[in-house]
């Protein structure tokens, strides 16, 4: 059985949250979800649960972190395209996240952007073409 990472964000409001990551084409698990504490599907391994500030302080062995002032975490979302790393950061924009701007661009074989959610939690999504990749690491080496 795959191993499945389930990481933990404090949020403001779970229904915002909720909201905003179902516009971004993520699914919510119900067996998961109350009001304050919101499971996101990501993927088959990847689960995102949203957790409101005093939900999230529960399980948080210290002081929780501001995420709309301070970057605790930086979750990267590998995308089928350079096309859909754009659409996925438009999608944020549209729904109350915000565009940092950084770009990150390496060859024609990687490209990722960065966004906020709503709290400031970071995303990068990114693309990269695995066999161009592999092909210009072989040329440094070579």
């Amino acid at each position: 059985m795959p191993q499945i990472v389930y990481i933990n964000l404090p949020v403001e409001s779970g229904a915002r949250s909720r909201a905003f990551y179902e516009a971004l084409g993520f699914s919510v698990v119900p067996q998961f979800t109350n009001d304050r504490s919101i499971c996101i599907r990501v993927s088959d391994v990847i689960y995102l649960m949203l957790l409101e500030r005093e939900v999230f302080a529960g399980f948080a062995p210290g002081p929780v972190a501001d995420p709309a002032t301070q970057t605790g975490v930086l979750v990267a979302l590998s995308r089928d395209s350079r096309e859909a790393v754009d659409a996925i950061v438009e999608a944020a924009v549209a729904h109350g996240g915000s565009d940092t701007g950084k770009k990150q661009e390496f060859g024609d074989f990687m490209y990722g952007r960065t966004f906020r959610d709503p709290d400031g939690n970071v995303f990068e999504p990114g693309w990269m073409d695995m066999e161009k990749m592999q092909a210009a690491m072989a040329a440094q080496k070579g």
